[in-house]
């Protein structure tokens, strides 16, 4: 194994993360902490920005995407378990692109276009020639070319299941189905949950590192997944349980490590469906826009019962050293099971953190 430009210590890493996402105590939560660098640590010159730039899913340039990819560390120190990534994202549902979508692309973000009209029209096909696969799969391998030795490549936002077929038929559409033509929805779920994997395999191992690890917004010992349904905001307990615990289930059993994004006050209803999942690691709270943050006391005891349940749990700060304080004093030797994301000012003050985190 070796280190890494720009995370030196990644053998480290690599062993504290193998350790924790194996129930093993590290002596303190794993922490994604970072710090800004005062000068890059490698100078790469920044290209124009391309006429009609708004989001930085754009297909707009290919050069310049890449050219983005490649200085999107520099600037950043690494600390704790936080590794330098890179990610061939298009949008927040690449799959639903990969299976048809026209993406919209609009300020800081790209919108799945419906690409079927009514359930007659529907079809789940992967081609490899689909301009977004394309471009995706040829910035990751350049990212991979170019970061070989520096930074990791991570996979697309994918999504899958309801959130996927909402983006590919409309929300409105699916919301109908499900009481309209049940066993419909169940078999455009069999065949998003295969293609999910068409497309998965080959991304693992095309961004695999030298030891078999992945990264799906945090690195893990081997094949990583990020799951989510915002759309189970729309729906209740049974038919969430009806609909998306059996894809969640069987996705998470085919890979080795799964954190579940966890979205907005209207899907904490959910919270059982998710902790009675065997192979499901890891739970994300992002509360949403308006409601108290991810490190608020109002969440505390669903962290408790997740935790209680023999899940670990993801928590972004942004309030900083004072409120890893507080959930230290509220979960005590609970805190090695979670998973905390925040940023330091300087280097010196992440070194602080580090220490103060022990427990």
């Amino acid at each position: 194994m070796a280190g890494l430009m720009y995370r030196e210590d990644m053998d480290e890493v690599r062993a504290r993360l193998t350790a924790w996402w194996n129930g093993v105590d590290i002596g303190r939560p794993a922490l994604l902490l970072t710090a800004p660098r005062e000068t890059p640590i490698e100078r790469i010159a920044a290209l124009p920005e391309p006429k009609g730039w708004v989001t930085h899913y754009s297909m707009r340039d290919f050069e310049y995407r890449l050219n983005l990819g490649l200085r999107a560390c520099v600037n950043t120190h690494f600390f704790a378990e936080a590794v330098p990534f890179v990610s061939p994202d298009l949008a927040p549902n690449c799959l639903a692109l990969f299976l048809g979508c026209h993406g919209v692309e609009m300020p800081e973000t790209v919108w799945c276009e419906p690409c079927m009209a009514s359930p007659e029209e529907t079809r789940f096909a992967f081609d490899p020639a689909n301009v977004y696969w394309d471009f995706s799969y040829r910035l990751g391998q350049e990212l991979m070319r170019h970061g070989k030795g520096k930074f990791l490549v991570a996979f697309p936002d994918l999504i899958e299941g309801l959130d996927t077929l909402a983006a590919m038929c409309g929300s409105e559409n699916v919301l109908r189905d499900l009481y309209e033509r049940p066993d419909w929805v169940q078999a455009c779920l069999r065949q998003i949950t295969d293609r999910y994997f068409q497309c998965y395999d080959p991304l693992y191992d095309a961004y695999r590192d030298e030891v078999g690890g992945s990264v799906f917004w945090a690195w893990a010992p081997g094949r990583m997944t990020k799951l989510q349904c915002d759309f189970s905001a729309m729906i209740g307990p049974d038919m969430f349980g009806e609909f998306m615990v059996p894809v969640l289930r069987e996705m998470t059993q085919r890979v080795g490590y799964s954190m579940y994004h966890w979205d907005g006050p209207s899907a904490l209803r959910h919270h059982d469906h998710l902790l009675s999942l065997p192979a499901l690691d890891m739970l994300q709270w992002t509360p949403g826009a308006g409601v108290e943050a991810p490190d608020h006391p109002c969440w505390w005891p669903y962290y408790h019962k997740t935790v209680d349940a023999g899940k670990r749990i993801y928590v972004h700060t942004c309030a900083g050293p004072e409120s890893l304080l507080a959930m230290k004093r509220e979960f005590g030797t609970k805190l090695q099971s979670f998973m905390i994301g925040m940023g330091a000012n300087s280097p010196r003050q992440a070194e602080a953190i580090i220490g103060m985190a022990e427990v």
